[in-house]
């Protein structure tokens, strides 16, 4: 990184247990013993309050996995590659992945990838302990956002959503895309159980968190805790859009 060019600032925010706002040029880089030839940071962990871990990495051609990413017991996973090419496996299929392409892997089973492209690949890494439900099975799932059509978010016609993983209840998660048009925004400020990990693919939003109300733009990161306000406007010339993560189809635990 060399010398700073000016004094030190950071539109970071972090408010354990409520929400966290990381834009790129905070993040360090994180070794992990299990990824080679990797530029990785953790974005969101249990020590920020979140129920899930979540990571950035740029992976360089030929770098990859060393041992299997997330495949301790109840562990589920995802792998979203955000540019590039890679080449993801998880219960002996392998998978081939290009921007936007994505692989769920079901508790236990975990993910190997590698870069199979000459260019740097960057991708999001995500892993969650499942919650079993009586007669249910999660199962390996793969696809492309890029093949799913949008629908219109809660009725809105500037505002739209993809859902990445089958919506039904073997799942206890989803990853979806939710794209607000300049001018689109949530429908109200919602309040709920469920957390979010997020990661913006472009544009630039006004987004409100618990009380705060940030401007956040394209590569920041952004965790929220359950029942933290939170809802967002799309501004600037194109689209606001970005991945988030969301647990799904379970009651609260006592």
């Amino acid at each position: 990184m060399g010398y700073p060019a000016d004094l030190l600032s950071t539109r970071t925010v972090i408010k354990p247990g409520l929400f966290a706002v990381i834009p790129k040029d905070g993040l360090v880089n994180n070794v992990l013993p299990f990824l080679t030839g990797c530029r990785t940071s953790i974005v969101a962990s249990p020590k920020m309050g979140a129920s899930f871990v979540q990571y950035v990495s740029y992976v360089e051609p030929n770098g990859g996995t060393n041992a299997p990413f997330a495949n301790a017991e109840k562990e589920e996973s995802f792998l979203y590659v955000i540019s590039g090419k890679i080449d993801a496996e998880t219960e002996g299929k392998t998978y081939h992945l290009t921007e936007g392409g994505y692989l769920y892997a079901a508790p236990g089973k975990g993910i190997c990838f590698t870069n199979v492209g000459d260019a740097e690949a960057k991708i999001l890494l995500y892993k969650q302990l499942y919650i079993p439900c009586e007669g249910k099975q999660p199962y390996a799932y793969s696809g492309n956002v890029n093949e799913i059509a949008y629908s219109d978010y809660d009725g809105m016609a500037n505002v739209h959503i993809k859902d990445l993983l089958p919506v039904d209840q073997n799942f206890d998660m989803n990853m979806h895309i939710l794209s607000f048009e300049p001018g689109g925004c949530h429908p109200i400020v919602e309040t709920h159980v469920q957390e979010h990990g997020m990661y913006i693919l472009e544009g630039e939003g006004m987004y409100r968190l618990d009380d705060i109300w940030m401007g956040i733009k394209e590569e920041d990161f952004i965790w929220f805790g359950a029942y933290a306000a939170q809802c967002a406007y799309g501004v600037g010339r194109k689209p606001f859009t970005y991945i988030y993560s969301k647990d799904c189809n379970r009651d609260v635990v006592l």
